[in-house]
């Protein structure tokens, strides 16, 4: 079984792009697992904007769940993760304020015992040198955790 964080598009527009012809809809992360068979474990996720609920089948895609107003309980929380999760991961990803995804990729690294799998737990990107900066954390058998810097070239396009 492996992990990968990836894209959904939704069908919501952010403030900033409402007078974009055509339009731009948003897009968000989420975190998905393959199975053995190279297949996505389709999963529930919600859109971070509109907060509309996804069903994820395949890398990049997902469908609006239309009529599923009880699907939200099978949206695992920050607050589900947080209790599966050794204290010292959750203590860095409360400092850090992690998305979901970020979540349910440590939640997974443990389950999956994936030690030593890098997690970017913050960064940010300088667009005038073209440079990304930020901390990682590495889950290591037994749960403990080392914090790591790094610094990288990212491509900025126009």
């Amino acid at each position: 079984m492996e992990g990968v964080k990836h894209l959904v598009e939704c069908h919501c527009v952010l403030p900033q792009f409402r007078s974009v012809n055509p339009p731009v809809y948003h897009k968000f992360v989420v975190f998905s697992m393959i199975n053995d068979s190279d297949s996505v474990v389709e999963k529930v996720a919600q859109c971070n904007n509109c907060g509309i609920l996804h069903r994820v089948f395949e890398i990049g895609k997902s469908e609006i769940l239309t009529g599923d107003e009880d699907g939200l309980s099978s949206v695992l929380s920050k607050d589900d993760i947080k209790l599966m999760l050794p204290s010292s991961v959750a203590n860095v990803l409360e400092n850090y304020s992690a998305d979901l995804p970020v979540w349910e990729q440590c939640l997974f690294v443990t389950e999956h015992k994936k030690w030593d799998t890098s997690i970017i737990v913050s960064s940010e990107v300088n667009e005038d040198n073209g440079t990304r900066k930020g901390k990682l954390m590495r889950i290591v058998e037994g749960g403990n955790i080392k914090l790591e810097t790094f610094i990288d070239n990212v491509y900025i396009g126009e």
